[in-house]
């Protein structure tokens, strides 16, 4: 029988929901307040969630991540009404199944609460069939891929390869997983460090508590200690209601620190305390809370120069480091970009309701010879758009963006030059390529070069190589998409 919570300040709709819903075979449960119900969520799982978009303490896209948080497979139906319909929009955008407006019609909740736990169900079983199963189900042919892969907690599937290096990662992910270790997860962005620290819950003692992730880089300074550790009503500006943090909900189970090197020196103080008495203490309060949590880090820039230069505590890093692992960047692992490319077809195929079978030769070439500056991310991008534009059977070449077609970056072995050479007939005066003619053209080449280079030293944080770089983030990003840089 599968568990409905309904949180909805309407004791009214909540008792409707429930007897309308308890008819129709659903165990149901309804709190009027969310930190009512993510006190719930705590102690048990829900395949579904019916949340009211305007509580009196948690707003609804709030509730949503703190809901995805805790229980990234939970399907979550907003109920909002008219006034509130573009907001409503928004939380679909950040993983709501679907929204329904007030008043309630019966046959409609029921419909999406069907379609919803219907979704779940097929998200979770999707990465435990076989690709020949799944492709005789959607009446096409993918082809099987090669290579292991383990199920994440939200039901997607991460693809180790068959590389050296993957064969080496799986190596570690086995070894490390049983342990309570911390693990710190080095590469560049885009290698799958987030899917690599779920692998390792997964595998853990821990898997059948929460896995929570944190971009600490995407953390303000001033609300970094609110998230991570909780805070209550009244502590600071803003301070509406009390708040548990990330820890308090990953107790028992496993948190994920990516970009830790972004922490404030304030918070990495806090993290310090948590790491050697496994307590933390909540913003404003001075009672301390215990909390059992393994804690795996990630970063894309080198730790050890950080704490040479003082920008990150010394004994914080050596309680994180007691295994690491680092991540090769694709263009490393050339063995391995036909198998992501493949899975990330499949995904394709789903999501974009498609049914293409594969890759033609040149396209499979273009792909194995492209640098992939952005890893997996831009590749699992390239090929999503690739299947989007696809109208045959296979993916051809002609359908993949022109920066893999031809290549016109430096690597950062390489320097843009311009030829220059000398007529002897006029000393002194200087005679240009037919390639350094164009000097707009010279001068836009030298300048994503420069700007690849940065990011590759940077470990593409735009934030670091907008400063190095001496411009804002917004002209980055002009440039970016101006040089059609895909990161």
């Amino acid at each position: 029988m599968e568990k409905i919570l309904i949180i909805d300040d309407n004791n009214d709709i909540c008792l409707l929901l429930e007897r309308f819903l308890s008819k129709q075979g659903y165990k149901t449960v309804s709190v009027q307040r969310g930190d009512d119900g993510l006190v719930l969520l705590r102690k048990e799982a829900f395949e579904l969630v019916i949340c009211d978009f305007k509580l009196p303490d948690i707003n609804g896209l709030e509730m949503l991540r703190r809901i995805k948080v805790m229980h990234p497979s939970t399907a979550v139906i907003i109920i909002t009404g008219y006034s509130d319909v573009r907001m409503a929009v928004q939380t679909v955008k950040h993983g709501a199944y679907d929204y329904v407006t007030k008043p309630l019609y019966p046959d409609e909740i029921l419909y999406t609460i069907k379609a919803a736990l219907e979704r779940r169900c097929q998200s979770l079983n999707q990465g435990k069939e076989s690709t020949d199963a799944s492709g005789a189900a959607k009446g096409n042919s993918v082809r099987s891929l090669s290579g292991k892969s383990t199920l994440t907690s939200d039901g997607k599937r991460f693809i180790f390869g068959k590389s050296r290096a993957a064969e080496q990662l799986q190596k570690h992910i086995d070894l490390i997983a049983p342990t309570d270790m911390s693990v710190i997860i080095t590469g560049e962005t885009g290698t799958g460090k987030e899917f690599v620290a779920n692998a390792i819950h997964l595998k853990s003692k821990r898997s059948a508590k929460p896995f929570v992730a944190i971009d600490c880089g995407a953390l303000g300074k001033e609300l970094a200690g609110s998230e991570l550790f909780g805070h209550l009503k009244g502590s600071f500006t803003g301070a509406m209601t009390d708040k548990a943090g990330s820890f308090e909900f990953a107790d028992g189970g496993t948190i994920f620190l990516d970009e830790i090197g972004n922490l404030s020196y304030d918070n990495q103080i806090k993290l310090l305390r948590v790491l050697q008495e496994r307590k933390i203490r909540r913003i404003g309060s001075n009672q301390d809370i215990p909390v059992d949590v393994r804690i795996i880090v990630a970063t894309n820039e080198d730790l050890r120069e950080a704490v040479r230069q003082g920008k990150f505590r010394e004994d914080i890093y050596h309680r994180i480091a007691e295994f690491e692992i680092h991540l090769s960047p694709l263009r490393e692992r050339k063995a391995d970009i036909m198998i992501f490319a493949e899975h990330f077809l499949e995904s394709a195929n789903v999501q974009l309701e498609k049914d293409i079978l594969g890759f033609e030769e040149e396209a499979k070439e273009k792909l194995k010879e492209y640098y992939w500056h952005g890893n997996l991310r831009e590749l699992h991008n390239v090929v999503k758009r690739a299947v989007l534009l696809t109208q045959g059977d296979y993916i051809e070449a002609d359908v993949l963006p022109q920066e893999i077609m031809s290549p016109q970056y430096f690597t950062q072995q390489e320097t843009p030059a311009v030829q220059i050479s000398y007529d002897p007939a006029r000393p002194g005066v200087p005679v240009f390529s037919q390639s350094a003619a164009n000097l707009k053209s010279v001068s836009e080449n030298a300048e994503r070069a420069a700007i690849l280079k940065v990011l590759e030293k940077t470990g593409y944080n735009k934030t670091k190589a907008a400063e190095v770089l001496n411009i804002d983030r917004k002209t980055l990003y002009n440039k970016l998409k101006a040089y059609d840089i895909h990161l």
